[in-house]
């Protein structure tokens, strides 16, 4: 079970390096990474899934030359 947590922890990771193109796909993909790391640490996916989207949409808008 621990070795499952470590991979969805990794693939989270890897999520939160991408920023997405557009607007949708910023949430979409922060939303996705957040789960991921939220579910690895043992919270909830759907708090996890609205800080996620809101953090990477937050930085691809503040920095759009870093995305």
């Amino acid at each position: 079970m621990a070795r499952i947590a470590q991979l969805t922890a990794i693939l989270a990771l890897t999520g939160l390096a991408a920023c997405g193109d557009t607007l949708g796909e910023q949430a979409l993909i922060g939303g996705g990474a957040g789960a991921l790391a939220s579910e690895a640490a043992g919270g909830d996916a759907l708090t996890g899934a609205a800080v996620g989207a809101a953090g990477n949409v937050a930085y691809c808008q503040t920095y759009p030359s870093r995305c």
